[in-house]
């Protein structure tokens, strides 16, 4: 599914209005009467509620006069509070702004801080407060006036609805600007907004329900926004089923290269993360010294010894080894475990540079990467790598706090710059291709900080990769299967202690739920989806759309 920029939005609004032809004020309508009736949804008493709407002056409060209108005529006691004088209220607003004056419901202006002190003992007396104060055009800090509306609406303790944003969050980057409305649920519209997958944004944004208000498919086609978000049922489509005839040798085989000592267990999880996966044949080459303790741990696996050094890690001994290990390979796994001394770094990149198969690279094999990146455009064969944000930043020369500050930026220049894909780990890990696209995945949960999970979605890509699958396809399954499994596991064992191990043994049922004839996932994919667990739920509600009017001035949702 994609997400979207504010931008991004905003094109989308446009070309609905003057290419499609549908009216800004019709839009509105969609958006608040939707909103409302996600709201009814969610709090079932709520005509016995006393509900705040705190609107600005623009789009985003015009929708939530909208809101106010559907409330009043279904019984429930609503009054509307706007940041400003009503004569600054333009547009579609103003014209939503008369109708609920028309229906007499209670309107305070409050354009400073001295209205909005005055009406402070009011204000204490709502059950629910309606955000319909920034939208998503928002860049710079909340201040003064508007900064104090958000701390209050926090501090009252009720539940807030937010109107297609967090007031104060900014929709491209989940960063909080100055002070943001910590919201119970929000209502987006059309397409989520990025800033309201990744964090920090998903701790504001609550319950996140999309509701389509109308905007044709044919319009965000024109777009073409660059942004996804991993759904289980978008995945599905692109899983193989096998035919009955499938054979271990047409299921692909990998080499798995890495390994050292006091870290053998590394590539040992690589491989059997990798046959999980579907991977016909796995061969993990190790250091001699180590291999007769592999041969015992994996039964399935096959082992290869290969030269070592004095310190019996891999190193440049073992490069001729190796290079003959490859023949009759699909793809290759290097990096887990193999060490990160100078022969072990030169080994690393030496195979890199010679080799002409799909590889993923991970762990140790990126720290071999570090002041060599001149080597990714030079590659041969797609290359994909697997950082956490401290190997990230140790490849780009910066602190991993940067990192985090602009995963997607820091993903998507990494990606573009050297034409490889990167998949930047850790909560709502991205996946960066090299053309510019970015994949924002939803699956997975804290009990995943433990060691070897990455080794084990490393040989999940590498064994959807010599299954035949794309390298983007591999990534995304692998991505979103990895997660999942780790959510079966947080659910069925609990949230704290289950390990690497565990999760290589659910990848088989996991792939299962992917894995139904397309008929089948079709009908099985649900209007109300979950995109995580707590402290996030997903949600789309597809409403009948009706047009209510035949004006047309313009709808952009920014302020």
């Amino acid at each position: 599914m994609f997400i979207v920029t504010s931008e991004e939005m905003r094109e989308i609004d446009r070309l609905a209005i003057e290419s499609f032809g549908i009216p800004g004020v019709v839009l509105m309508e969609n958006a608040g009467r939707s909103a409302a009736q996600v709201l009814f949804k969610e709090v079932p008493d709520l005509q016995n509620k006393k509900v705040g709407i705190m609107a600005g002056k623009g789009n985003n409060g015009g929708d939530g006069f909208v809101i106010a209108r559907y409330l009043a005529e279904n019984g429930v006691s609503v009054a509307v509070y706007i940041l400003t004088k009503k004569e600054k209220v333009k547009g579609d607003a103003a014209g939503n702004l008369q109708l609920i004056e028309k229906m007499n419901i209670p309107i305070k202006e409050v354009p400073d801080s001295a209205a909005f002190d005055s009406c402070m003992s009011d204000l204490t007396h709502y059950d629910l407060w309606v955000d319909a104060i920034l939208g998503t055009g928002l860049q710079s800090d909340v201040r003064g006036f508007f900064k104090e509306v958000i701390v209050f609406l926090n501090h009252t303790g009720n539940p807030i609805f937010a109107v297609d944003i967090p007031s104060g969050l900014n929709s491209d980057t989940g960063a909080v600007c100055g002070d943001c409305i910590r919201a119970a649920t929000t209502v987006t519209f059309g397409l989520p907004k990025i800033g309201q997958v990744i964090y920090p944004g998903i701790e504001f944004v609550g319950s996140l329900a999309v509701v389509d208000i109308g905007i044709p498919k044919i319009v965000i086609d024109q777009v073409i926004p660059k942004h996804k978000i991993l759904l289980a049922e978008d995945i599905a489509f692109s899983v193989k089923e096998r035919l009955p005839e499938m054979h271990k040798g047409g299921a692909g085989h990998l080499l798995v290269v890495g390994g050292s000592p006091g870290k053998p267990g590394a590539a040992a999880m690589t491989s059997l993360a990798a046959m999980r996966t579907g991977a016909g044949l796995v061969t993990l080459g190790v250091a001699q010294s180590l291999n007769h303790i592999m041969e015992t741990q994996l039964t399935e696996v096959m082992t290869a010894p290969l030269p070592e050094t004095e310190e019996k890690n891999l190193g440049m001994s073992a490069h001729k080894a190796i290079c003959a290990l490859l023949e009759g390979k699909k793809a290759l796994a290097i990096g887990p475990g193999i060490g990160t001394d100078a022969d072990a770094k030169a080994l690393v990149r030496r195979l890199l540079a010679d080799n002409v198969l799909p590889a993923v690279v991970d762990a140790d094999g990126l720290a071999a990467l570090e002041g060599h990146l001149d080597l990714l455009q030079k590659a041969k064969a797609p290359l994909i790598l697997t950082p956490h944000p401290g190997e990230m930043g140790r490849l780009l020369g910066i602190t991993a706090a940067e990192v985090q500050k602009r995963r997607i930026s820091v993903a998507r220049d990494f990606a573009s710059k050297h034409n490889v894909y990167v998949v930047l780990k850790g909560a709502r890990t991205i996946i960066a291709e090299p053309g510019g696209g970015i994949t924002v995945n939803p699956t997975g949960n804290p009990g995943m900080a433990s060691g070897g999970m990455g080794d084990v979605l490393t040989g999940m890509i590498a064994g959807f990769l010599v299954q035949g699958y794309s390298p983007l396809d591999a990534t995304r399954l692998s991505v979103y299967l990895h997660g999942a499994a780790a959510d079966c596991l947080a659910k069925d064992k609990g949230p704290i202690g289950y390990l690497a191990g565990d999760v290589i043994n659910v990848i088989p049922e996991e792939m299962k739920r992917l894995s139904k004839p397309v008929s089948e996932a079709r009908e099985a994919i649900p209007l109300i989806r979950k995109l995580c667990s707590c402290p996030n739920q997903y949600r789309v509600t597809r409403d009948q759309q009706r047009a209510t009017s035949n004006q047309q001035p313009d709808r952009e949702h920014d302020e």
